[in-house]
């Protein structure tokens, strides 16, 4: 008999109008690392919150190192020896490295909090796993990778059998993400137990010995991953075969409809030209730190540039705010959808209708009536799965959100769509709708910018690729020249 260190027995959970999970069975062996994986909204991480007292399973039982247990509370779970890495971040912003580790659990020394002690060993702590900032740092100064690692480093502080990490390299760098793959090696070799959720195949085929796929609340396979191939993962994961990894339509590529000369923005970018055409992709491909963003934040007005001319159409356009950018008919979708995509706290419906609220008005008033209605035909259009329109944006999936976000868009009607980590943290199924909603954009004559720090993403769609380091351009290459070669030898020119 195998020595499994959890079993989860037919486990159902049911919210409001959905069954998140249906009968699912899950086993993870001692000192195994198993990948779980599925679409956004398949029910992994209900699952794991299930396994983590966040959620209570509405049927089912959970057998934790041989024996039958109730997990009530997060604590309770950490009592049992269970960690999880959230998704969402779950840090106190304004305390410091140290106080976010040891929350909770704050030494005394003389009857008083030994905090010289507490940063000597947050500090150790932290250097013994590679990162880069200060025990002393606050959670508010430090990025949005960083906060990764602190999440990552509170569960590696306390004394766990089996860790959960849920999409843990979805905001690192290539550098902090090979740091990660050497802390989850050295736990397997102390026969630590790692569940895996994760998006990226790659790391999924790299780091796991065993891989259970969920579709729809249901597991529909589980096996050795050295049995699967990636083609089999993603068909098993959308219930589809999917014939082709970026599905670039050739659309008839118009007029010149931007024009960016010599933009120059206080030191992290400096004299950026090119154009964009109706009808085209025009991709941005760099190393973080490039001035990706930064270029796309000019243009949109989000941040100001201190030199060069931006042209709509011929025209010379002077864009100092977002309200001028909408004005020229410019959208933005930015690479954080929950910080500056979304209203986490309003509805679908107020979400989607935001950015052009003339649309819904009956005279000076809004039309609540005519207002859904749009939202209900954009939801449909981009398959938005929500049991209602008035669910909260926060509740939805991050594939969800981020259909929701390219709605509010095309509510807009802009022409030139700058899309920034277009597909970030969502899964392959979702990936390949928005590379679909790509083509019909393009098809339909919009103009998109699309920035990824995925290279075969980048590659795959793009017609034309505009390459960055250093916050300068480093050369532009035809869909033919962009080779990852061709690319990362530009890339890393400066």
């Amino acid at each position: 008999m195998e020595d499994f260190i959890l079993e989860m027995h037919h486990i159902t959970k049911r919210f409001p109008g959905v069954v998140a999970l249906d009968d699912v069975s899950f086993k993870v062996k001692r000192g195994e690392i198993h990948a779980l994986v599925g679409e956004n909204g398949a029910g992994k991480s209900t699952l794991m919150k299930i396994l983590n007292g966040v959620y209570k399973a509405d049927e089912g039982s959970i057998i934790l190192n041989g024996e039958q247990t109730v997990i009530k509370n997060t604590n309770e779970a950490k009592a049992k020896g269970l960690g999880l890495v959230f998704q969402e971040f779950n840090l106190v912003n304004s305390l410091t490295v140290a106080e976010n580790l040891f929350i909770n659990r704050l030494t005394k020394k003389h009857g008083r909090v030994d905090w010289k002690g507490i940063y000597k060993n947050a500090q150790d702590f932290v250097d013994s796993l590679g990162f880069n900032f200060k025990a002393t740092d606050k959670i508010e100064d430090l990025s949005a990778a960083q906060r990764q690692l602190v999440e990552i480093a509170k569960v590696l502080s306390i004394k766990t059998d089996l860790i959960v990490m849920d999409e843990p390299t979805s905001s690192l760098t290539t550098t902090e993400t090979e740091i990660l793959y050497k802390i989850i090696e050295n736990l397997k070799r102390q026969g630590i137990s790692v569940i895996y959720i994760s998006h990226k195949l790659e790391e999924v085929f790299k780091l796991s010995d065993t891989t259970t796929i969920i579709r729809d609340g249901e597991v529909v396979d589980s096996g050795p991953t050295s049995s699967f191939t990636r083609n089999q993962i993603v068909e098993k994961m959308v219930g589809r075969s999917v014939d082709t990894e970026f599905p670039r339509k050739q659309c008839e590529i118009g007029e010149v409809v931007l024009k960016v000369d010599h933009i120059t923005r206080n030191g992290l970018i400096e004299d950026i030209s090119f154009e964009l055409h109706k009808g085209e992709i025009l991709g941005f491909a760099g190393l973080i730190g490039s001035g990706r963003t930064e270029v796309a934040e000019a243009i949109f007005g989000a941040e100001p540039y201190d030199k060069g001319v931006i042209e709509i159409q011929g025209k010379k356009v002077a864009i100092h705010s977002t309200h001028q950018a909408k004005k020229e008919n410019i959208g933005l979708l930015t690479e954080d959808r929950k910080e500056t995509g979304l209203v986490l706290a309003y509805n679908l419906i107020w979400n989607i209708t935001i950015t052009n609220l003339d649309k819904v008005k009956n005279g000076r008033f809004i039309s609540a009536k005519k207002e859904a209605k749009l939202a209900a035909d954009l939801s449909k259009d981009l398959n938005i799965k929500t049991p209602s329109l008035k669910q909260y944006a926060i509740n939805l999936s991050g594939g969800n959100q981020q259909k929701v976000v390219f709605a509010k868009w095309l509510f807009s009607d802009v022409d030139i769509l700058i899309l920034d980590e277009p597909t970030r943290g969502i899964d392959v199924g979702t990936k390949y709708e928005i590379y679909l909603l790509m083509n019909r954009l393009a098809e339909q004559g919009k103009s998109i910018i699309m920035i990824s720090s995925e290279l075969p993403e980048v590659i795959g769609m793009s017609d034309r690729l505009v390459v960055l380091s250093g916050g300068r351009k480093m050369g532009e290459l035809s869909r033919q020249e962009a080779t990852p070669e061709a690319v990362m030898s530009l890339a890393v020119l400066n």
